[in-house]
């Protein structure tokens, strides 16, 4: 019969096993490379461990570690994938703009932990309160907004100044994360009558600016246009204007060499200039110059006669042959 004494020394080896079991395999943990750790000292916080590989830590209860993902993650506000599903919330989507319309909005947000200890202690559910301070940034920033700005152009900057606002609120909040990017996913009309109405709003508008687009674009080619015809006719003008210079400073030249010469002998230069002006005015006029004392008959017909004269010369060496 085994006796109370032996009992007791092997139910304290048992214990004594089990605690150095629990020493030996509670002093070391590795941290991965996308983990980050905690080490808690009586639930204290001690310090944060973001280098991955094997560390060494005093046995539980006395110290023990928490362990964090260094992944970014991403927010679902209005709707949920899974799987490859996705199922809408429209009640928390469903919002007014600054022109006083309804649309539905939902978004990503892209976030990470930045401190473990503010996000493991500073709030029981840091998740919640990014969610909600999601909602309150979007609600904000699409109420002041125009329903154009939202349906359209507008959504690039939406998204940038949700992302201040929420980054600030987050901050202000001290909950260890950081917000990294949003992204509006769709920013739609609450049902279909109205989309359809929208859409051809937009449309029209498009063609609108497609018009004005192309009437600008032959506005300027008409203005190129003008433009090279002003600049070729002002061109020609000024060669126009520089030929006339060169021709007057030419006349000029002449007139000044023929009164020179008109200086030396004017009664010779007189006569050449008379009949310069002559053959110029009577180009194809047959002049005889006769010098008589007037009793001369005016009218000779001369070139009756010079023609006559070869007809006889030609009939004179017919009868000769």
């Amino acid at each position: 019969m085994i006796s109370l004494k032996r009992i007791y020394t092997i139910a304290g080896l048992v214990i004594l096993v089990v605690i150095l079991c629990i020493v030996v395999f509670s002093t070391w943990y590795t941290v991965d490379e996308s983990e980050q750790a905690v080490i808690l000292t009586f639930g204290k916080v001690e310090e944060g461990i973001t280098e991955p590989g094997l560390h060494l830590k005093l046995p539980w209860p006395i110290q023990s570690v928490k362990k964090l993902s260094k992944e970014t993650f991403s927010l679902q506000f209005g709707y949920e994938e899974k799987e490859g599903k996705i199922k809408e919330f429209p009640d928390e989507t469903k919002m007014i703009t600054g022109d006083e319309n309804i649309v539905l909005a939902d978004l990503v947000v892209q976030w990470k932990i930045t401190n473990p200890e503010k996000y493991l202690y500073n709030s029981d559910n840091p998740k919640e309160i990014l969610y909600d301070a999601t909602s309150a940034s979007l609600r904000s920033i699409i109420g002041s907004s125009k329903i154009d700005d939202a349906l359209t152009s507008g959504k690039a900057e939406i998204e940038a100044e949700v992302r201040d606002l929420l980054s600030t609120l987050i901050d202000k909040y001290d909950i260890g994360i950081s917000i990294l990017a949003v992204k509006l996913q769709d920013v739609e009309l609450p049902n279909d009558k109205v989309r359809k109405a929208f859409t051809n709003v937009t449309d029209a508008r498009e063609t609108m600016n497609t018009k004005i687009n192309e009437a600008k674009k032959y506005e300027n080619k008409r203005k190129n246009e003008a433009l090279g015809e002003k600049d070729a006719l002002i061109a020609t003008a000024e060669g126009d204007k520089a030929a006339r210079i060169e021709r007057a400073r030419g006349d000029v030249a002449i007139f000044n060499k023929l009164y020179e010469e008109y200086r030396k002998n004017p009664n010779i230069t007189r006569q050449r200039l008379v009949l310069e002006t002559i053959e110029q005015v009577l180009p194809n006029t047959e002049i005889y110059i006769m010098n008589d004392d007037g009793n001369t008959l005016k009218y000779f017909p001369i070139r009756p006669l010079e023609k006559e004269k070869p007809k006889a010369q030609e009939q004179g060496s017919e009868n000769n042959e």
